[in-house]
């Protein structure tokens, strides 16, 4: 593929460019080297006071599938949704500067998309373990198959009790319904937010194959002692909220066109 080219997929990987995370975005900007059967541009979103992109190897700034979107003012949700400015790929992806995405992981998710016309698709995550060199997948509350709008919220019955049912990185999503849904303004939870607005503005699938890789490290914010205060909770119920007014809008369009 050219410089000129038009990718197939995108992938927005906000980061705080901390120095202990710097060899797992290596290690992720490999697996996407590895991508097998798609074409794709990276737009890494550094944010923060300290995530000097002068920190970035340059075997990846000079890779011309890479850009930087970088911005001094911190937070993953005003990076993504900046990121989300700079795509030119029909499709696009997150991917969260720790993880990694295995070699089928973009295109079975893009082909099933090409095939089918669905705004968003969407397959298993697993966690992942280099430590004890295990991955175990999980088995998200969503059930394998296509989904209408608005559907998938109805899997969720109880925000206080879980997260969402389908992970952020878990989807493809046409890069229209990403910009028109965006990722909410918040401290945390922000991905809560976005997914509750693709899978409820657009039909979607889920596929019954691993296509992302989650690390499981003693550094992730999730696994923080604090992580699940009230700013976590207000998050999932503004989610949840939001699917559900998502769900009960589309209901009444439907009936105001039918009348």
């Amino acid at each position: 593929m050219s410089h000129n080219d038009q990718p197939a997929v995108a992938v927005i990987t906000p980061t705080g460019l901390s120095p202990s995370r710097l060899p797992f975005l290596v290690e992720l900007y490999d697996s996407l080297c590895a991508q097998e059967d798609v074409t794709w541009e990276w737009i890494v979103a550094p944010n923060g006071p300290n995530a000097d992109p002068g920190l970035i190897p340059r075997s990846i700034t000079r890779d011309p599938r890479v850009r930087l979107c970088a911005r001094p003012d911190p937070g993953p949700a005003p990076a993504r949704n900046t990121a989300l400015n700079y795509v030119r790929a029909p499709r696009c992806a997150f991917a969260d500067d720790d993880d990694r995405i295995p070699p089928r992981g973009l295109a079975v998710r893009n082909e099933r998309a090409l095939a089918t016309g669905l705004r968003w698709v969407a397959g298993w995550s697993a966690d992942w373990d280099p430590e004890a060199g295990s991955l175990s997948t999980w088995m998200c509350p969503t059930p394998v198959g296509r989904h209408a709008a608005g559907d998938v919220w109805t899997h969720w019955p109880d925000p206080q009790a879980s997260k969402p049912p389908l992970g952020h990185c878990m989807l493809l999503t046409d890069t229209r319904l990403a910009q028109a849904v965006g990722h909410g303004g918040l401290h945390k939870g922000e991905d809560y937010s976005y997914v509750m607005g693709v899978v409820a503005r657009s039909a979607g699938e889920l596929l019954p194959e691993v296509v992302y890789h989650r690390r499981v490290h003693p550094g992730q914010w999730t696994a923080e002692d604090d992580y699940r205060n009230q700013a976590e909770f207000d998050a999932r119920t503004h989610a949840w909220l939001k699917g559900r007014a998502e769900r009960e809008l589309q209901t009444e369009s439907a009936w105001q066109r039918v009348a």
